[in-house]
């Protein structure tokens, strides 16, 4: 069975890209896009991992990771991050984050990255 993943993104597009790079090996179980949507749909669905952007609205991907990391038997969260987020990343990986992937990115980079921290 494949491992399951919770996309988060604000932007449809960067979330039909994951998808796209990682459906033949894992099962989308959910879409979210902000942090606040993305602890729901982590409650709901208890996904395998996460990929999390950092800057949305209501809620950004560092308090979700945090919130999410912070739960009994947390899921591996990757962060898919602009390049010039970078003290925003620092604080990703203070709150738990276990890999990043810059946008923007090539299919195999997210693949790779999630499958190194699975």
């Amino acid at each position: 069975m494949a491992p399951t993943l919770l996309i988060v993104d604000d932007s449809d597009f960067q979330r039909t890209m994951v998808r796209q790079a990682v459906e033949d090996d894992f099962e989308v179980v959910a879409e979210a896009a902000n942090g606040a949507e993305a602890v729901e749909q982590y409650r709901s669905h208890r996904p395998d991992a996460v990929t999390m952007d950092i800057m949305m609205p209501e809620m950004d991907g560092v308090e979700a990771t945090s919130q999410i990391k912070g739960s009994n038997d947390p899921p591996v969260v990757v962060m898919v991050t602009s390049v010039d987020q970078q003290s925003k990343m620092k604080q990703a990986v203070k709150a738990g984050a276990d890999g990043y992937v810059t946008k923007p990115f090539e299919p195999e980079d997210v693949k790779a990255e999630l499958g190194s921290v699975l």
